[in-house]
């Protein structure tokens, strides 16, 4: 990319889409495209081709989504499957028609099956069921991978997906119901210690997880989309053209609790309620392609939580 590149970031406001821009302002990029949901409904297909229409884009990352927790996931099953994949549909068929020269799609790691060998490698998609409890968000990413998988087959366009593990950072959702693991546990201990009061966490514990600090997840998707296309391709298939991010290492719930608990300075009990769904025994990625190509992360569990907990303290708290 050329740092005048016209570059929209599709949910730039998100905690992906915020640490995209960030990382790609620091770096020089400064014609960077954005609109709130507001100004862009991105699930209105007329308004969203006016918009490339328009715009003479050259990039495109697809970070927007709506995205949350088990909790979310079974409160809103319709909303995550309509609006992900209306969001999806949109942008790539948008970007197809007008011609950009690149597309990045952000997935999840739920899209791959609940009973899956570990480490998950891309192959494992599609091989069997899905985790009932995220099912619906599942689908409509796996639905934005066939898409940029399709469009490349019929219009040799150059659209590339990646798969992001568990992810955790500044701009964060942390919502008590509807976020994720990590912000929902960081914001329960933070309480905790002001209240001094127990802190209670779903589950046995013993699940094991794999987490990634979104500054990471931000350089290897700028790392993916600017990669030369033999070398994507190499890496890839057509029928297969994913490709993992994470660390390549895991923890259980309970493992990551002592250490929230180090970070906050909490001093109190954590107890496990092991009437809560634990959800799938371990999800751990693959990494070994992104490895191949020549990127790792560099923020280890610690130092991340760290820094997010810095950040909630000062714009949350």
């Amino acid at each position: 990319m050329n740092f005048n590149d016209k570059i929209y970031i599709a949910g730039h406001r998100g905690m992906v889409g915020s640490a995209i821009h960030r990382q790609l302002k620091e770096r020089g990029f400064d014609n960077l495209i954005t609109r709130t949901h507001k100004a862009l409904d991105l699930t209105n297909q007329s308004v969203v081709d006016v918009f490339f229409e328009s715009q003479e884009i050259d990039y495109v990352i697809l970070s927007a989504a709506k995205v949350g927790g088990i909790y979310a996931n079974n409160t809103y099953p319709a909303d995550f499957i309509y609006q992900n994949m209306m969001i999806e549909a949109n942008v790539i068929n948008a970007a197809y028609k007008s011609g950009v020269k690149r597309l990045l799609f952000l997935g999840s790691s739920c899209i791959y099956p609940k009973d899956v060998i570990q480490p998950m490698k891309e192959g494992a998609l599609l091989s069997s069921f899905i985790e009932p409890t995220n099912e619906p968000y599942a689908i409509a990413k796996i639905a934005g991978i066939k898409l940029c998988e399709s469009y490349n087959r019929q219009h040799s366009t150059d659209f590339r997906s990646v798969m992001p593990t568990n992810l955790y950072g500044i701009n964060d959702n942390f919502h008590p119901m509807n976020s994720h693991v990590i912000p929902a546990l960081m914001a329960r201990f933070h309480e905790a210690k002001l209240n001094s009061s127990e802190v209670v966490i779903w589950g046995s514990g013993n699940v094991k997880r794999e987490f990634l600090f979104v500054d990471d997840l931000a350089a290897a998707s700028i790392f993916v989309l600017e990669a030369n296309k033999e070398v994507y391709k190499e890496n890839t298939s057509p029928m297969l053209s994913h490709i993992n991010i994470g660390t390549g290492v895991d923890l259980t719930i309970n493992e990551l609790a002592h250490i929230l608990k180090k970070v906050t300075g909490f001093k109190g009990k954590v107890n496990f309620d092991s009437s809560k769904p634990d959800g799938p025994k371990r999800k751990l990625l693959d990494v070994s392609r992104l490895k191949k190509m020549g990127w790792s992360h560099s923020v280890e569990l610690e130092e991340g939580l760290k820094k997010t907990y810095d950040w909630y303290c000062k714009e949350i708290r």
